[in-house]
């Protein structure tokens, strides 16, 4: 589709996520409904970063989730108590930063409620980050699985693939010990540096 912009949605997306996002705000964004839940992305992974340096967040999915589910139906798993260390890691690794406390009680009920379908879960976080960002964009859903848009940002940025994308530097609670580390999640930033959040994207 030309003039269209589809992004998948990613469980508390890299930095590299919202400057394509602000960057395309003017044409008609798509999210992602229909592909095939692909393995090892962001879509329910976050980097963050602890004491110990990088962090890799998982929300576990239900085994069978494999390369022939919609993303849409993709549920996940609470086998693991995966919402409590993921938490756990979060006030650990940014209690000491400075707007913590200040979005603490946004953060909360994600690591409290149990969503079934992940896509769900991801919206959800999503919407809040706008709000927290003061993000005006508009977006609809993809209504069926298309190979070909006008930009596609479903492969571009993944764990596994170098990023091209050089991030304005900020404050972060650990750079003392491992440096500056760029294109973490979103949250990194919004924990750092709060309502001056979007100045660094």
């Amino acid at each position: 589709m030309e003039n269209s912009v589809i992004f998948p949605l990613f469980y508390l997306p890299p930095i590299e996520f919202y400057k394509q996002l602000i960057d395309n705000k003017d044409i008609n964004i798509i999210l992602e409904k229909h592909e095939h839940f692909p393995k090892q992305t962001y879509r329910n992974r976050a980097s963050i970063y602890g004491p110990n340096g990088k962090l890799n967040l998982i929300v576990p999915v239900v085994k069978g989730a494999k390369v022939h589910t919609p993303v849409k139906d993709v549920k996940i798993s609470y086998d693991e108590d995966w919402q409590r260390l993921h938490w756990l890691s979060m006030q650990t690794s940014y209690r000491s930063s400075a707007y913590f406390e200040f979005y603490e009680d946004d953060y909360a009920p994600f690591y409290e409620k149990k969503y079934t379908f992940l896509y769900d879960y991801n919206l959800e976080l999503f919407e809040m980050l706008k709000k927290q960002l003061k993000l005006k964009v508009d977006y609809t859903f993809s209504e069926l699985y298309e190979k070909v848009y006008g930009l596609d940002f479903r492969e571009n940025i993944h764990p596994k693939k170098e990023s091209t994308y050089l991030p304005v530097q900020y404050y972060q609670v650990f750079e003392d010990k491992y440096n500056f580390m760029p294109n973490l999640s979103i949250v990194d930033l919004l924990f750092n540096q709060g309502p001056q959040a979007l100045k660094y994207i």
